[in-house]
Parts: C-alpha cells; sequence; structure tokens
C-alpha cells in the first residue's frame, strides 16, 4: 500500500474506534465493564 492509502485506512479505522467507543459509553456499557472488571477482581483475590 502506498503511503496516503495507508494513512487513509488509519484515519478510518481511528474513527470508527471513535464513534463505536462513544456508542458504548451513551448505551452504558462502560459501566458494566466496570463492574464487571471490578468483580473479577474481587474473586481473583478470594473477596468476591
Amino acid at each position: 500500500m502506498s503511503a496516503p492509502k495507508l494513512n487513509l485506512l488509519r484515519v478510518l479505522v481511528l474513527i470508527t474506534a471513535l464513534v463505536l467507543i462513544v456508542i458504548g459509553i451513551t448505551r452504558g456499557e462502560a459501566a458494566v465493564v466496570l463492574e464487571k472488571g471490578i468483580r473479577i477482581c474481587l474473586e481473583c483475590i478470594g473477596i468476591g
């Protein structure tokens, strides 16, 4: 791939990722992921 095409591809992937992150945040998915992360962490150390 030539440099301009590669740069365009990188920008498109970045924009797509940012859009999907914003969609996830607006749907409340960040809180769900945080809750699951806390639960898994507590189980690993034997508290949960």
